[in-house]
């Protein structure tokens, strides 16, 4: 925000009258904009556990690194699975002999029974004998099938893409997990960087406001999901981050009175961190031409705005109702007309009233428009 004043070309006012600088209010296009503070989230959060149990002995990342999803990050002595495998590959072999030993006996007995050399109940008895040693093949199978799985479970890969956290084990220390394990033990994390949640909570009036004109087609409406937001943190200024609105959850908060919404956006330079807190602005209206004016040429009456304005060299105050701050000035949305001349510096002399000697300047928005 900026004005500035030139000689005057007005005529002048009654003898003594105090400079003071006007100027029009500056007419612009504007969106009235809402702004919500929330926190930044990870798309996703891995907490890496051991899914067998044995001695750590080999750890491949270094802690806080970018790890890529498929890269080996620990080592489970595998020794004892790798016997397992074996133990299980032979057990398999042999319910496949029995199963082919039971087959053949299967074969004579149907043969023999033909030619009434062998009871009906022996037949029974040996296909009853290949059947079960047919399930036995499969359940051998099986056990080969959970062995080989334990064996992989020892060499522990990055299941997501991101950055990892610190080790919380160190090698040789005896790790625990496994099905009949209630907490297995907690070997890192790992966080996705790109792309990047932002979540927050919007008040019950707003979600109704944005839902209804989403419903009515209003001019620049939209429905909320795939709305555009802008971000920025802390510590930043202006909106240097942009997303998309991509979930509303189903529900108002009884107790908060609020409804949970999130935006998903790009990181790829890893600036944004998961935890930390910023603001988003959301579009709040359509486009409309609104009078603006510097918040410095305001001036509060008890529970009233007001604007002093100069007509014919006499100070008229003129009470207004404002609207958001944007680009550093102030929208005026009612009780100001687009001629009026606006005090603009020189409040102190601009009594209700009073004469002044008006010199003309301008409005200007921060960015100098």
């Amino acid at each position: 925000m900026s004005f500035t004043s030139r000689p005057s070309s007005a005529p002048p006012a009654a003898a003594g009258a105090p400079p003071v600088t006007v100027a029009a209010p500056l007419a612009r296009d504007v969106i009235d904009w809402s702004v919500y503070t929330g926190q930044f989230a990870a798309v996703d959060f891995v907490e890496i556990k051991a899914r067998v149990s044995g001695y750590l002995t080999e750890i491949h990342f270094t802690d806080g690194q970018m790890v890529t999803k498929g890269d080996l990050l620990f080592v489970i002595d595998p020794r004892p699975y790798e016997n397992a495998v074996a133990a299980a590959r032979a057990k398999l072999d042999q319910t496949q002999g029995t199963r082919e030993f039971t087959k053949r006996q299967l074969s004579r007995a149907g043969d023999l029974h033909r030619k009434d050399f062998v009871a009906e109940s022996t037949l029974d008895q040996r296909t009853e004998e290949s059947r079960g040693a047919g399930a036995n093949v499969e359940a051998a199978r099986a056990a080969l099938r959970d062995a080989e799985l334990n064996l992989q479970f020892t060499r522990i890969t990055a299941p997501v893409s991101g950055r990892i956290s610190a080790r919380q084990v160190s090698i040789g220390n005896l790790v625990s997990g496994g099905p009949n394990i209630p907490s297995p033990t907690l070997l890192t994390t790992i966080v996705s960087q790109d792309p990047i949640y932002f979540t927050f909570d919007m008040p019950e009036a707003d979600y109704l406001a944005q839902s209804g004109r989403a419903r009515a087609g209003q001019a620049g409406a939209q429905a909320l999901l795939g709305n555009t937001a802008v971000i920025r943190l802390m510590n930043e200024t202006g909106w240097p981050h942009e997303g998309r609105l991509d979930f509303v959850d189903n529900q108002i908060d009884r107790n908060t009175g609020t409804i949970r919404a999130r935006v998903v956006l790009a990181n790829p330079d890893r600036s944004l961190t998961s935890g930390a807190f910023g603001k988003v602005r959301l579009a709040a209206s359509g486009s409309y031409q609104a009078l603006m004016v510097p918040d410095t040429a305001i001036v509060t009456d008890q529970s009233r705005k007001l604007l002093m304005t100069v007509k014919d060299g006499a100070v008229i105050p003129k009470p207004v109702k404002l609207g958001p701050l944007q680009d550093g000035l102030r929208v005026v949305q009612d009780g100001l007309a687009a001629d009026d001349q606006v005090v603009i510096n020189g409040l102190m002399r601009a009594r209700p009233g009073a004469k002044v000697t008006p010199q003309p300047g301008t409005i200007k928005t921060e960015s100098g428009q």
